[in-house]
């Protein structure tokens, strides 16, 4: 079973205040909402009051990426010396002219957000 066959999704209701102050403290951590409620459901449930991130969070997250690093034909990126799958947040086409920022790591795949001048 692949990691991406190992990850469910749910729809989850909060106040438009709540989101907000997620979306705001996400990007503060140049992190995706998604990584940050998953490192927050994780120490909740583990009894935790101080984060427990995977090495791939403590090492990428926040990394910037150039573009020569992702092969876009074969779905990687070289981070470390190491390839990873990849997404790009949003879903947005790798465009060659940009380089972007690690927001979130899962198991073996990065997700990627473009870095806006």
């Amino acid at each position: 079973m692949s990691p991406v066959d190992d990850i469910a999704t749910f729809l989850l209701r909060l106040p438009k205040e709540l989101k907000v102050r997620l979306e705001a403290k996400a990007k503060e951590q140049n992190r995706s909402v998604n990584s940050l409620l998953q490192t927050i459901i994780e120490d909740f449930l583990n009894g935790k009051r101080q984060s427990t991130v995977s090495l791939e969070n403590r090492q990428f997250i926040g990394q910037v990426v150039e573009n020569r690093q992702i092969d876009p034909d074969n779905g990687l990126v070289q981070v470390n010396g190491i390839y990873y799958r990849y997404l790009i947040e949003s879903n947005l086409e790798f465009d060659s002219k940009i380089n972007y920022i690690v927001i979130e790591a899962n198991g073996n795949i990065l997700t990627l957000r473009p870095m806006v001048h």
